[in-house]
C-alpha cells in the first residue's frame, strides 16, 4: 500500500497481529516511493538518463528498467532495515501470518462509499491540511521577505549548499526536500521557485525547459542521480509522520521512522557522490 501512499501503508499495517512485526512494518514503510515521488523520479529518469536515445522502443525500455532498479533498491532496503531491527531493537520471535477470508456477502456499496471516504479519504486529508497550511504560510515567508536584498529563501539555500554538494546535490534541492515536508509533490515546484527567485510555486509545461533551467544550475547527470536517491530514501511526508505517532502513540518511534531513511539517504547519496568525483 506504500506504493500509493506511504499514510495508507502505514495504517495498514493494522492487519499484522505481532505488536513487534507491525512496528518493524511502520518503521520501514517509507522506504518504498509513493505516488508523491513517482512524478519526479520519472521526470528526473526522462531529462537526464534518455535524452539523445532516439528510438522509442528503446527509451522506454532504459526509463522502465531504472524505474524498476529504484523500486528494488527501495524495497531491499526494507528487506534489510527489517532484518536489523528484527536483530536489534526490536528483537523477538518470528511470528506467523494467517489470512482468514471472511464470508461472502452482497456488497453494501452505500456503506462501503461513506467509510471509505469518511474513515480514510478525510481521515487521511484531515492530517495533511493540519500540516499543509502552516507550511504553506512558512514558504510565502521565505520567498517573499529579502533580508539585504536577499530572500530568506536564498539566504537558507546557500548555508546547506556544503552539504548539499556533499551528498551531490545542493543547497537548493536540499532545501525543496526539507520544505517539501507536507507532501512530497512540492520538492520540484520549490526547486523552480528557488533558482527562478519567484515568490510563490511554479510549475514548467515543458521537461526541455525545465533540464535546461536545471542544468543551468549546475545539475549534471550525478545530481539527478542522487536527487532520484534522495526522493526514495528521506524522511516522510508530514501525513505518513503523524499517521505513524497516531498508529504508534510514541514520538521515539515516530522520530526513528524519520531517521532510518533520512540517514540512509545520507549515506548512499554521499557514496554515490563521493565515487562520481573519483572518476569524473
Amino acid at each position: 500500500m506504500g506504493f500509493g501512499c506511504n499514510a495508507c501503508g502505514v495504517i495498514g499495517c493494522r492487519i499484522i497481529d505481532s505488536p513487534r512485526e507491525r512496528l518493524i512494518a511502520i518503521l520501514t514503510n517509507s522506504l518504498v516511493p509513493c505516488n508523491g515521488r513517482f512524478p519526479a523520479i520519472l521526470s528526473l529518469i526522462t531529462m537526464f538518463f534518455t535524452v539523445g536515445i532516439t528510438v522509442n522502443l528503446l527509451k522506454t525500455t532504459v526509463s522502465t528498467l531504472m524505474l524498476l532498479g529504484i523500486i528494488v533498491l527501495g524495497v531491499l532496503m526494507t528487506l534489510l532495515v527489517s532484518k536489523i531491527l528484527s536483530k536489534t531493537i526490536l528483537k523477538g520471535i518470528p511470528s506467523s501470518f494467517a489470512l482468514e477470508l471472511p464470508p461472502y456477502r452482497t456488497p453494501q456499496f452505500g456503506q462501503v462509499i461513506i467509510r471509505s471516504l469518511f474513515e480514510r479519504t478525510l481521515f487521511v486529508l484531515g492530517r495533511a491540511v493540519v500540516v499543509a497550511a502552516p507550511a504553506g504560510i512558512i514558504i510565502w515567508v521565505l520567498a517573499n521577505i529579502n533580508v539585504e536584498g536577499i530572500t530568506l529563501l536564498s539566504h537558507l539555500s546557500g548555508f546547506l549548499d556544503p552539504f548539499g554538494k556533499f551528498l551531490g546535490l545542493d543547497g537548493v534541492i536540499l532545501l525543496g526536500f526539507i520544505l517539501g515536508f507536507p507532501a512530497n509533490e512540492i520538492v520540484i515546484p520549490i526547486i523552480i521557485m528557488a533558482y527562478l527567485s519567484t515568490g510563490n510555486l511554479v510549475e514548467t509545461d515543458s521537461l526541455i525547459q525545465l533540464k535546461e533551467l536545471f542544468v543551468a544550475n549546475g545539475w549534471t547527470w550525478v545530481t539527478a542521480l542522487c536527487t532520484i536517491l534522495f526522493s526514495l530514501l528521506h524522511f516522510p511526508c508530514s501525513t505518513t509522520c503523524l499517521t505513524i505517532y497516531k498508529e504508534t502513540k510514541s514520538i521515539k518511534w515516530t522520530g526513528l521512522a524519520i531517521i532510518i531513511p533520512t540517514v540512509i539517504g545520507i549515506l548512499v547519496c554521499s557514496t554515490v557522490a563521493g565515487v562520481s568525483r573519483l572518476f569524473i
